[in-house]
């Protein structure tokens, strides 16, 4: 196993707290020079002095991890990858900041991020007055649904306020596992008098769900099946019960848009309607025991693959972790739906995702399980799952929606998974090397490359072709 040094992170605390070393020393039971060891990176972090800085200073131990190290490379590799960045940034350079100033690098990313928003506010000034816009910030404006997708990244897709609230409406409504659509109509129509009909698809209103508010009912589609009705119910539940709590955390992730603030609340009740359906506890434990197999989990519950996937990647309570996730959605053409991550591993944002991924693999495969080891340029390995799932409405000729759904993690953990079986997650060679996005990606000789890595000089010789697109010097 890698140690882990934790030097600018212990330095950075006790600054935080006004402590001398000899203070800290004290406070951690550790003698003086073994604190200045680890604040110099001369000893590794071990478990038990992990355990101690948590239970003395109460700090969420996510801070001191590899993960939360390499998810500010790859948000600073983004940064830097973008227009107006004009001179090309080592990886190593880039390793350097994030783990020796940190603080510096959140700080890079941050401002980034403000700048994206100033071009886009300027954009649309120069627009009301008829001014054709500079086109700089074309391609660097935080979209609502950036926001909010962003939102979810930065804490890890794991909203504690919301997920302990279902777990305690789970336990008061007296809901069943597997079986939590007869407990929410009982309790809709007892505590809120709403009453649940499900109404034919195709109909005037034409929706999956639809509440009227003055006649107190909700409406479902004869289409839905019970998992997605219970779905359905536990999401107006997330706007009758937690209707405070979402208006708090939407404004916070909307910072001053009204279209980012509804999309933030129709996210956030949907988080909470997928812990209601799967309560933390009840879910870690089977998802343990049955080694995270989706399907059997999907069974257990009574929700659908999608829905499985979603919640797997949420597991990340402080005192009880499950396997970190990062789950995606895309469709036949490349496009990203739905993307969250509980770690570190995230697609770059300029350019396409990577066409060596097993997750466009699934299209060719419907119904079937697609397992890879893949490895980054940066040397870490992830075991993917990618499976295509296709939903319809209606009869013949009825359009559907066909997309496939990937959930990774990192190689280190996939032992716990029932997918690694017949894997050999030792042999560095075994797994395929991709990339984040083309436009980004440092593999020089890669052949399904579609465009030239940003900052490198690409090699044009016209008495000369490669097998491999794009030569680069």
């Amino acid at each position: 196993m890698k140690k882990a040094f934790i030097g600018v992170h212990l330095r950075r605390l006790r600054e935080e707290r006004g402590l001398t070393q000899l203070a800290l020393a004290r406070a951690l039971e550790l003698s003086p020079s073994y604190v200045n060891q680890l604040e110099k990176n001369q000893r590794p972090l071990t478990v038990p002095i992990l355990l101690k800085i948590n239970a003395v200073f109460g700090v969420d131990v996510q801070m001191f991890s590899e993960d939360e190290e390499a998810r500010l490379i790859a948000d600073l590799r983004d940064v830097l990858a973008e227009p107006p960045v004009e001179e090309k940034v080592a990886i190593s350079e880039i390793r350097e900041i994030a783990s020796s100033m940190p603080a510096v690098g959140r700080a890079i990313v941050a401002l980034h991020r403000r700048y994206r928003m100033a071009l886009e506010r300027s954009d649309a000034l120069a627009a009301q007055f008829g001014v054709e816009p500079s086109g700089a910030g074309t391609p660097m404006q935080l979209m609502p649904y950036e926001r909010v997708r962003d939102f979810f990244y930065a804490r890890h897709n794991y909203i504690p306020d919301l997920d302990e609230a279902a777990e305690r409406l789970f336990a008061s409504a007296r809901l069943q596992v597997g079986d939590t659509a007869t407990g929410l109509k009982t309790h809709l129509l007892k505590k809120h008098d709403v009453k649940t009909v499900i109404e034919p698809y195709g109909g005037p209103h034409n929706a999956q769900r639809r509440f009227d508010a003055a006649a107190r009912v909700l409406y479902m589609s004869s289409s839905l099946n019970p998992g997605q009705q219970a779905f359905e119910m536990a999401t107006l539940l997330a706007y009758l019960e937690q209707s405070e709590t979402l208006d708090d955390l939407a404004k916070e992730a909307a910072a001053g848009s009204e279209e980012t603030y509804r999309l933030a609340r129709i996210g956030l009740a949907n988080h909470f309607a997928g812990a209601l359906l799967m309560p933390y506890a009840h879910f870690l434990e089977a998802a343990e025991a049955m080694r995270y197999d989706i399907e059997l989990l999907g069974q257990r519950f009574g929700v659908g693959f999608e829905t499985v996937c979603h919640r797997l990647s949420t597991m990340q309570r402080q005192d009880a972790r499950g396997v970190p996730f990062f789950f995606v959605r895309v469709d036949r053409a490349g496009n990203i739906s739905k993307r969250q991550s509980a770690t570190d591993f995230h697609f770059s944002r300029v350019g396409g995702t990577c066409p060596l991924w097993n997750v466009y693999e699934a299209f060719s495969s419907p119904g079937k399980i697609l397992t890879q080891l893949a490895r980054m340029p940066d040397g870490r390995t992830y075991l993917w799952i990618a499976r295509m799932i296709s939903r319809g409405v209606g009869g013949y000729g009825a359009p559907a929606k066909t997309f496939a759904i990937g959930l990774g993690c990192d190689v280190s953990h996939a032992h716990r998974l029932v997918y690694a079986k017949g894997l050999d997650l030792k042999v560095p060679d075994a797994a395929v090397p991709i990339g984040v996005g083309c436009k980004v990606c440092e593999r020089p000789n890669c052949a399904q490359r579609a465009f030239p890595p940003i900052g490198r000089r690409t090699v044009i010789n016209e008495n000369e072709r490669r097998f491999n697109p794009y030569p680069v010097e």
